[in-house]
């Protein structure tokens, strides 16, 4: 089950030092209720490796706000603390995965 990403833990999900999943999303988004069993997946495949996480976009402003999320779902990669990729609506599993892998 992918991590929940608020206000109050993202910071400390950040200095782990592993790469950041984030996928945003929304409970009234219907494209983001596909995604999200994928992002459980994924979370539970790669366990410790990466941190993977939902940040609900309707209560994490700053959080939104820092990655300029515009539409959703939006799934960011981060690594070393840059934002290296980006998914602008919903895809697939494999798109998904090819993205994680290149950034182990």
């Amino acid at each position: 089950m992918a991590l929940a990403i608020t206000n109050e833990n993202y910071e400390s999900l950040m200095a782990s030092g592993k790469p950041v999943v984030i996928d945003f999303w929304a409970e009234w988004c219907g494209p983001c209720r596909m995604v999200g069993p994928i992002i459980d997946e994924l979370a539970e495949e790669y366990g410790e490796q990466v941190v993977i996480g939902k940040c609900d976009v309707d209560s994490c402003d700053d959080i939104v706000a820092q990655y300029r999320v515009r539409n959703i779902p939006t799934i960011v990669f981060i690594k070393g603390g840059e934002v290296v990729d980006k998914v602008v609506g919903a895809t697939s599993k494999d798109t998904l995965k090819s993205k994680i892998d290149a950034m182990l």
